[in-house]
């Protein structure tokens, strides 16, 4: 009996070889999709979770509003991992990380720059699951000095050679470090990647009892089954036993003073959540990570586009139903039930959903590098390989092969004899309905998809074109350039030598891309104030950088020494309230040798030096020049100037390889998260109203074959072919303008919850709305004419004589 259905079952999809073709490729690209977003949702959800005790770790993070100042960093400090330790029960450990940006380490007088290093606590190995393969298992950095390198750092180091024992030179500072232990390379999915992890044990940094500085990110190790909330309602009493004295003496009031207009606190993250769920201060994360809520958006996408294709195999189905009239009814007639009926037609779906699966993953297959070209990840169809992701796969089939051929097999089994032997079958009308909600809701995703890739693209135009209070065309940022030491004057004069220089600046801060990054804790009158940014510049920044000064002056060498000058920005005028009289005004800034009294000289108008997420802070720029080289050129095309700065380079014999950047494409990478958002959602609303298009056009071959004798009668009493088109048309656009009446109010409110991560931001234009609508409406048109032609220029008298 089962073998007689499948045989049947593929008599009848060789007889319907185009509309088989168009329910399969529809199902296919849905599968498709589907199982591409789900690899990258499964990977994006399984960052740290290589790490055995993921369930127990936590991350210690800083939050406070202070004077108007909102921190959210994920850096706390020194004393805060021995602290918790010692006093909450619920912590069985703690361990601490600090990264070293840019170190110049060496061996046989051989000098690397690239490596990722990192200073952690002798406990790490036994809190994070990085596997050790060589050396010392146990504790490999419990000595002072010594260091876990990973294999790729072993190989470009040693070679062939052991590296156990061996000794590697920290430059920057000085320092020696035995190799202790060969590592692992970290994987992937971890929110922090290094190559080098040398012991705090002898870092002096690392003994530090301040409770007001934060330069430590701190890990918990915590009992099973401990409550994060339960164990963070304790803290407010450390911060106050300990922090407390030393709020005193910084800001110049009492803790409980201070707290009454002020708020302050650690929290607990749990490491599952670092990638997803970090939203802290960039210059505070060890690296950018994901956001959940692609996650949300991305994940309804792949569910919406199987409904989509389960759908459009209903209407696909459901559309051929009068060809199949007579042989249920024959079926009927010869003893058939609608049982066996059903168990047919539910054969079928799952014969072409298994051949939909097939296909589908040959197109995962071919377009898996693709998408992990636009999306930056490398997702790999041999995660299901795994059983049970085989399995879920198997399951995921056999489901789509009764969701989808569900409906039909019902619908076609309901006919009865003698109507569907006539073709008058009753389950048309009462249907309709149905079907035609179905194709409402394609087109409302397909619509909602179309505007909110408009809206992003629109607001990722809108960051490009944007006043950021800076030129950030045509500048050269060669940031090791302070390598050459005092031969780095010497290549910016020569430099300034090219006609396509047009200036030079000193200074290792810039607005876009890596960066320095200072704070100092600024008084007025002894009352403290807030933090503000600090930049350390030349007299040739502000017009490098294409600053403009609204007051004042700019550093210049005519007025002798201008260490205790500062030019501040316009939100640091506001807050200091200077108002517009702030030149000559005094306050104060905090430094490591005490409080240091500055003269306001200028104030620059407010420019973007964080990214378009976050509002303009108050920044300081002090005269202090140090750092690399930024180049302001003339011509659009460097590739000269870059080669003869590579020239000057080589002759100083510097240690470093020359390397540079150009801040328009440091800028537009801050971006890259918001632009791979818009390039996916783009590529997945063309598949949606495609997928969705097919089912509109099952819908309306469905129509014309039951309206086939009344298209004939009006052609022959003289009809024309465009009323005929219009008469075909016009139910299917009505059902277009109902999708975007409920499509674009739903897109309009989600949109503008994601443009709500920007401090800058597009306002969602009626244009936008109409610009979808019309796309939309053109596709869908197109779609519905395409068979309508087809069915108003057919001869009338092939569909009237079987009358």
């Amino acid at each position: 009996m089962i073998k007689n259905y499948f045989k049947i079952a593929w008599r009848h999809i060789l007889k319907n070889k185009v509309m088989f073709g168009i329910n399969i490729l529809g199902l296919a690209l849905g599968i498709a999709s589907c199982v591409i977003i789900s690899l990258f949702v499964i990977d994006e959800l399984n960052y740290d979770r290589f790490n055995t005790k993921a369930e127990n770790i936590a991350r210690v993070v800083f939050k406070a509003s202070i004077n108007g100042e909102t921190i959210n960093e994920a850096v706390v400090m020194a004393p805060v991992a021995q602290t918790f330790k010692n006093d909450l029960p619920e912590v069985l450990d703690a361990t601490r990380l600090t990264n070293l940006y840019n170190p110049e380490i060496s061996y046989n007088n051989t000098t690397f720059r690239d490596s990722k290093f990192a200073y952690v606590d002798p406990n790490f190995f036994s809190v994070f699951t990085l596997p050790i393969i060589e050396g010392n298992k146990i504790n490999p950095l419990e000595k002072p000095n010594t260091i876990v390198i990973s294999t790729k750092e072993a190989k470009k180091y040693f070679g062939e050679q052991s590296a156990i024992g061996k000794s590697l030179r920290l430059d920057n500072y000085d320092r020696q470090y035995t190799v202790t232990a060969v590592m692992e390379e970290v994987p992937r999915n971890s929110h922090f990647h290094f190559d080098m992890f040398a012991s705090t044990e002898g870092y002096e940094a690392a003994k530090g009892t301040s409770w007001v500085n934060s330069d430590f990110f701190t890990y918990l190790l915590l009992k099973d089954g401990t409550e994060l909330r339960a164990l963070e309602s304790k803290l407010p009493e450390l911060i106050k036993k300990y922090m407390g004295s030393q709020i005193d003496e910084a800001v110049g009031v009492s803790y409980a003073e201070f707290i009454k207009n002020n708020k302050i606190g650690l929290f607990l993250q749990p490491l599952k959540d670092i990638h997803l769920r970090s939203g802290f201060i960039n210059t505070t994360v060890l690296e950018q990570g994901g956001d959940i809520k692609y996650i949300y958006i991305f994940s309804a996408i792949a569910l919406f586009m199987l409904l989509i294709a389960c759908i459009n195999f209903m209407n696909l189905s459901t559309a051929s139903a009068s060809k199949r009239a007579k042989e249920v009814g024959i079926r009927k007639v010869l003893g058939s039930n609608k049982k066996q009926l059903v168990v047919q037609f539910l054969a079928e779906s799952i014969i072409a959903t298994l051949l939909a699966m097939g296909i589908a993953l040959v197109l995962v297959f071919v377009f898996l590098p693709v998408f992990n070209t636009i999306s930056g990840k490398e997702l790999d169809i041999n995660y299901f390989l795994n059983p049970m992701a085989f399995f879920t796969l198997v399951v995921l089939t056999l489901s789509v092969g009764f969701i989808a051929g569900g409906y039909p097999a019902f619908f076609l089994s309901s006919f009865t004899p003698i109507k569907a032997l006539k073709n008058k079958f009753t389950g048309v009308g009462k249907n309709k309905g149905i079907r035609s909600g179905l194709v409402v809701f394609q087109f409302v995703i397909s619509a909602g998809l179309i505007l909110s890739t408009l809206v992003v693209y629109q607001q990722m135009d809108f960051i490009q074109q944007k006043e950021l209070g800076y030129n950030k065309d045509q500048l050269l940022v060669l940031r090791n350039s302070y390598l050459l030491k005092e031969n780095n004057l010497a290549l910016r004069d020569e430099l300034l030598k090219s006609p396509s220089v047009l200036n030079i600046a000193q200074s290792a801060y810039v607005p876009a891309g890596t960066s320095d990054v200072s704070m100092s804790g600024v008084f007025l009158e002894d009352t403290y104030v807030r933090r503000m940014f600090t930049y350390n510049i030349d007299e040739h920044y502000l017009p490098t950088m294409g600053m403009n000064l609204i007051s004042g002056r700019n550093f210049s060498k005519n007025f002798g020494d201008e260490v205790n000058k500062v030019i501040i920005n316009e939100e640091a005028l506001k807050i200091l309230g200077f108002r517009e009289n702030a030149i000559g005004k005094q306050f104060q800034r905090d430094t490591d040798d005490g409080k240091q009294l500055l003269t306001v000289i200028g104030v620059v108008k407010n420019f973007n030096f964080k990214t378009l997420h976050q509002r303009i802070d108050p920044l300081l720029m002090l005269y202090n020049p140090y750092g690399g080289l930024i180049v302001r050129t003339k011509v659009e095309d460097m590739s000269s100037l870059i080669e003869k700065a590579n020239a000057i380079w080589l002759t100083f014999k510097a240690k470093g390889n020359f390397s540079y950047t150009i801040l328009d494409d440091s800028y537009n990478q801050q971006y890259l998260t918001e632009q791979k958002m818009g390039t996916i959602l783009s590529l997945f609303a063309v598949l949606t109203i495609f997928v969705a298009c097919l089912g509109l056009f099952g819908l309306v071959t469905y129509t014309a074959e039951q309206r086939t004798k009344e298209i004939g009668i009006r052609k022959v009493l003289g009809s024309s072919v465009l009323q005929i088109v219009s008469l075909l048309t016009k139910d299917f656009l009505k059902l277009i303008i109902i999708s975007f009446l409920i499509a674009f109010p739903l897109s309009f409110y989600l949109m503008n919850k994601w443009l709500q991560d920007f401090a800058y931001r597009i306002e969602i234009s009626v244009w936008s709305i109409f610009l979808a609508a019309l796309l939309t409406s053109i596709v869908a048109f197109l779609t519905i004419s395409f068979k309508s032609l087809r069915a108003a220029i057919a001869n009338p008298v092939d569909s009237l004589k079987t009358e």
